[in-house]
């Protein structure tokens, strides 16, 4: 008898894989999932991902709706065991099928993703708002089911939680961003309002102005604003490791800003990370938040 693995073993094993490399907080929050709940969100992630890969790959902006289309074929597709020669494609099916898994919001994403292809200019608060309900808490929804959210309540929060992760991601990457095809992310109106010129940043990036410092304090309150809002909603998630899992997304992200503050706000030279120490410890911080839920 063969002792080989199967075709869904081995699409289980290229998910992990994929989310060890790409998405490493997340994947270092997971440990404390079930095997089963573990395997659907790493095949959800390979999924995102792929997605991703496939828009910034698209030759011009006239070509996004093919590129759009075909996502969306992949995903009805891949839902009912089809597209196979995907790697990831057996078991995203299977995530699909066991957590009944919608197909609006991926079709959400799929239209968050397109947002980033070429210049990208985000005018005011709202749209940057929306902006991040579509590439990140589109994200949250679908984990939502994953995780078993037991109350309609939850959903909001779980929106929450996604706006303020991905306010996070635009805090740490503001020079990265710049760099890579000159995309802002920070609204246009919160740059003027506070006297911003980031071309004119740049040429200092290692000395930030008083005026962009301001202006970071201003978008580090409003993710962590969001991150408190979303705690309301992980005690309503099932209590077998999916609550704890969420609680460690939640304190080992936002510890990232404690990261860009530590470092003065140097965000335009360089890409702040957390130490393996300190998510150790940001894992223990976690643990005492979920006792505190559960008490």
């Amino acid at each position: 008898m063969s002792n080989a693995p199967t075709a869904l073993e081995v699409s289980h094993a290229h998910c992990r894989a994929v989310t060890r490399e790409h998405a490493k907080s997340f994947f270092f929050s997971s440990f404390a999932l079930p095997p089963e709940k573990k395997r659907a969100a790493y095949a959800v992630y390979a999924f995102c991902r792929y997605a991703d890969d496939l828009v910034d790959r698209a030759p011009t902006k006239d070509g996004l709706e093919a590129v759009l289309a075909r996502l969306a074929q992949d995903f009805d597709a891949i839902a009912v065991g089809g597209r196979s020669e995907l790697p990831f494609a057996p078991a995203f099916a299977w995530a699909a099928q066991r957590f009944g898994l919608e197909r609006q919001p991926f079709l959400d994403l799929i239209r968050g993703v397109s947002m980033d292809l070429g210049e990208v200019k985000i005018a005011d608060w709202p749209a940057l708002r929306e902006y991040c309900y579509y590439v990140a808490s589109v994200v949250g929804l679908i984990m939502a089911r994953i995780f078993e959210l037991r109350d309609e309540a939850g959903w909001e929060r779980a929106v929450d939680l996604g706006i303020a992760m991905q306010l996070t991601n635009i805090c740490r990457d503001v020079g990265e961003d710049w760099r890579n095809g000159g995309r802002v992310y920070l609204p246009a109106t919160e740059l003027a309002e506070h006297g911003v010129d980031l071309a004119a940043e740049m040429q200092h990036p290692a000395e930030p102005s008083a005026a962009f410092v301001r202006l970071m304090q201003q978008q580090i309150a409003r993710a962590r604003e969001h991150y408190t809002r979303s705690e309301a909603g992980i005690p309503l998630l099932a209590p077998d490791g999916s609550q704890y899992t969420v609680w460690l997304m939640r304190t080992v992200y936002a510890g990232i800003l404690d990261e860009i503050e530590r470092a003065q706000y140097r965000v335009l030279d360089r890409r702040v990370s957390t130490s393996k120490l300190r998510k150790l410890w940001l894992a223990w911080q976690a643990r005492r938040a979920l006792r505190r839920t559960q008490a």
